[in-house]
């Protein structure tokens, strides 16, 4: 007598209540990774004078910082494909704390040995890309977790619910900028970095409450069954949830063909182009409005300029969350960042002793800048399946770097060979910004309505 294979697993739980909590604990989360990482922008001008660095070295220094960060963000992609979004999101907060206190300690491994110590800076700094990579793993985390919101209404409105867990952006940039303003002229930037580490461990005890994926928890245990030769029971159990039993190559191979093939292609060339304007108007901002060759404006007026773009900022995260659910994800971002060149552009032309007008424009440039990576990341996560989505969303997350890596270098050849920062920033962060608004519309369109399983 045969009896029917029964499964073990237990179907998961999730409800309302643990949606909510996973959407607060991923905004905090991202919000101190960012911090950490926008911290090492605002203060290199302040690091690179204490190293006795130039301009050009400090723009190089940080480079290699960005290939550090892309190779760190680009791994832990198939390491999260395999050991759940749950235990990624917490090494991705452990990484970026331990990255903001190694690299406090920079200025005494610099004065032992200065050769050394720029070395060691550059892996420290690199390890932060694990704070980079939480945008990616949230990501992956919240689009399969939403997907299980019983509520129609939030269902309609999960593009604005996730751009407030990505605000994340400028609110941490905010918080990094306003650090800086409280904690330098008391203990540097040393201490800058030192305060930076301590919220995580109020994340590391909220990740107990975190609930893994069910669509994580499905593919692991049909990759089990498949492991321990239960096949008939795998496809069972894919067949109940719209998991392709089929795929059976690792994610990082899968990512390169079939339907991932295009959002890889698409997606990843326009982040890739996006990140060198988000290079030269971000994470450099402070180096481009301090400079003489630049905007001309003392340092602490730039902090204040950065404070009061990032707020817009924030505003614009929720303005493409939100036009995102209606016009279409694709779209919000492709109108956003065309708008984002014309902003900086203009900026770029305006008298540097027009003040307010600096701030209007810079604040408008962030907000179409930086705004519709709250669309971004989540129009990634529908792009790809569960099996790849992970993977998918950091190899777009860590193109992103290596877009970083080109206008770092490409603005470090341009500022050596004298062209100051306006043409610097004109020729390799307004240019790329068009381009990548414009390439984004060769990505697969996605319903804004429709609910991926899968």
């Amino acid at each position: 007598m045969t009896t029917a294979p029964t499964f073990q697993f237990v179907e998961s739980d999730v409800t309302p209540k643990d949606v909510r909590l996973a959407t607060w604990i991923c905004f905090f989360a991202w919000t101190f990774a960012v911090y950490d990482f926008v911290l090492f922008g605002n203060l290199l001008p302040v690091l690179a004078a204490d190293l006795g660095l130039s301009a050009a070295q400090s723009t190089g220094i940080n480079t290699w910082v960005t290939a550090g960060t892309a190779l760190v963000a680009f791994g832990i992609g198939p390491i999260v494909d395999r050991i759940g979004r749950r235990k990624g999101i917490l090494i991705a907060v452990v990484g970026a704390a331990v990255a903001s206190l190694l690299t406090a300690t920079v200025g005494w491994v610099v004065g032992i040995a200065a050769g050394l110590g720029l070395v060691f800076l550059v892996l420290v700094r690199s390890l932060a890309g694990l704070g980079y990579a939480e945008q990616a793993i949230n990501a992956a985390y919240l689009n399969e977790m939403f997907a299980h919101n019983s509520d129609p209404a939030k269902a309609r409105r999960r593009g604005l619910i996730y751009s407030l867990v990505q605000s994340g952006w400028p609110v941490g940039s905010v918080l990094a900028a306003g650090s800086v303003y409280l904690l330098f002229p008391i203990g540097g930037w040393a201490l800058c970095f030192a305060v930076a580490a301590l919220p995580a461990v109020f994340i590391v005890i909220a990740g107990r409450w975190l609930k893994e994926s069910p669509q994580f928890a499905h593919r692991h245990q049909i990759d089990k069954m498949i492991k321990d030769g239960r096949i008939e029971e795998a496809q069972q159990l894919g067949s109940k949830y719209g998991i392709d039993v089929s795929e059976k190559a690792s994610p990082l191979v899968s990512v390169f063909r079939g339907e991932s093939l295009r959002s890889t292609l698409t997606i990843g060339g326009a982040f890739l182009l996006n990140w060198l304007g988000v290079l030269a108007f971000a994470i450099l901002g402070t180096s481009l409005l301090t400079a003489p060759d630049g905007k001309n404006i003392e340092f602490d007026n730039a902090l204040l300029v950065l404070i009061i773009s990032n707020a817009t900022a924030f505003a614009g995260y929720l303005f493409h969350g939100w036009l995102g659910d209606r016009i279409g994800r694709r779209n919000a971002i492709g109108i956003g960042w065309i708008l984002c060149s014309a902003s900086f552009f203009t900026m770029l032309q305006a008298p540097n002793g027009n003040f307010p007008l600096i701030i209007g424009l810079y604040s408008a440039g962030l907000f179409f800048l930086i705004g519709p990576f709250s669309a971004l990341l989540f129009f990634t996560g529908e792009s790809f399946p569960v099996h790849t989505r992970a993977t998918g969303s950091s190899i777009i997350n860590a193109s992103g770097q290596v877009g970083a890596i080109i206008g770092g270098l490409l603005i470090t050849a341009a500022l050596a060979a004298g062209a100051g920062w306006i043409n610097a920033t004109l020729w390799w962060g307004v240019l790329p910004i068009l381009a990548s608004g414009l390439l984004i519309f060769a990505a697969r369109n996605v319903d804004p309505s429709n609910v991926r399983q899968d």
